[in-house]
């Protein structure tokens, strides 16, 4: 009995301790979990959504289910870049644009515009267009205030100017650098924000993951914007990448942007798994797998900067049947995180997995 008596007494205090001990450290902070089974990337801690096609929000009733259920961010894929909303001279076309916004609207989901100025996708009028230096600026100006004024408290943010670099950090040779020179861009900014003062203004372009040169030549180009007064309120990194990219180059591509002071907008997110362009490539598990690290990595980096920058993620398309990416490099490939028959991938898992 004595022996019993001691075990009890032994147990008892190692319990006190052990409680004692609880108390006196700081309490566990739960990390964010967003992977339960019902859960999707509306559960993101920042907006997610992809550019969206309105044909096939009109003729794929899987295609916008997976839309409406998914995201909370949409961004006008084709419907607004100048060739289909403004095919002839004095003609505007915002059938598709407007199908996008109401589905947006009435989903209460954030709405992009993509793009208000950039060097291709151009209809023949304005590509033939003949005229002094203030008719191209008139040109210039009135395309993008009819287009945003169309939209005005509709749209909550616009990609202004895409892709004025070259990879080396020259400005691109386009046609709006030969007839107006390099600082129609800040013109640009200036006509949108007059057409709506509330739209939120992004310089979007490709490459800051990979290219020095032209990361530079953009942070150099937002950062005198902004010393100037030029109304623009953040950069888009496209970021089209690929699977073996580095983690440290994207990372840095992410801060530095976020240096700025701007909003961040990882804009066309996709992650190419044939960088190499083989033709018989097939999807394995091992390149399944490769793709939802680089997801996640990709997330995770951004997830790191200021909560009051997290403009949030944005997908280039929706599943790998609609990406741009087989079509125009004529090869198989899987960059998104739906497959094609619009079922989650290993990359939806480590899209989820980036902010835990």
């Amino acid at each position: 009995m004595r022996y019993l008596n001691l075990v009890i007494a032994v147990l008892l205090c190692i319990s006190s301790c052990s409680k004692n001990k609880q108390t006196s450290i700081a309490p566990v902070v739960t990390p964010i979990v967003v992977n339960p089974v019902n859960a999707t990337l509306k559960d993101m801690p920042f907006k997610f959504g992809a550019s969206v096609n309105a044909q096939q929000l009109v003729n794929n009733q899987p295609y916008k289910a997976l839309v409406i259920k998914e995201f909370n961010s949409l961004t006008t894929e084709n419907a607004l870049k100048f060739a289909t909303v403004h095919p002839l001279e004095g003609h505007y076309d915002f059938t598709d644009a407007t199908n996008i916004v109401n589905l947006a609207i009435a989903n209460g989901k954030r709405m992009h515009g993509h793009t208000l100025n950039w060097y291709k996708s151009l209809p023949a009028w304005v590509t033939n267009f003949q005229g002094t230096t203030a008719d191209w600026e008139n040109l210039l100006k009135t395309h993008i205030q009819t287009v945003v004024g169309q939209f005005k408290g509709k749209i909550a943010s616009w990609d202004v100017v895409n892709e004025a670099f070259e990879d080396d950090g020259s400005y691109r040779n386009s046609i709006w650098v030969q007839k107006l020179g390099t600082d129609y861009i800040a013109r640009a900014f200036e006509y949108a924000h007059q057409a709506d003062p509330n739209a939120l203004l992004f310089y979007n372009d490709y490459g800051q993951e990979y290219s020095t040169a032209k990361r530079t030549a953009i942070l150099n180009l937002v950062n005198n914007l902004k010393a100037r007064g030029i109304p623009i309120h953040g950069i888009g990194l496209q970021m089209h990448t690929r699977y073996n990219q580095s983690d440290a180059n994207i990372t840095l591509a992410i801060t530095t942007a976020a240096a700025t002071g701007l909003l961040v907008h990882i804009s066309e997110l996709d992650v190419a798994l044939n960088p190499d362009n083989n033709l018989s490539l097939t999807y394995t598990a091992t390149l399944a797998e490769q793709q939802a690290a680089k997801y996640k990595s990709i997330v995770k980096a951004y997830y790191t900067i200021p909560k009051a920058q997290q403009y949030g993620i944005t997908t280039w398309n929706v599943t790998d049947a609609d990406s741009w990416i087989s079509s125009t490099y004529n090869r198989p490939d899987w960059p998104l995180p739906f497959d094609a028959n619009f079922q989650r991938k290993a990359a939806y898992q480590g899209i989820l997995d980036g902010v835990k």
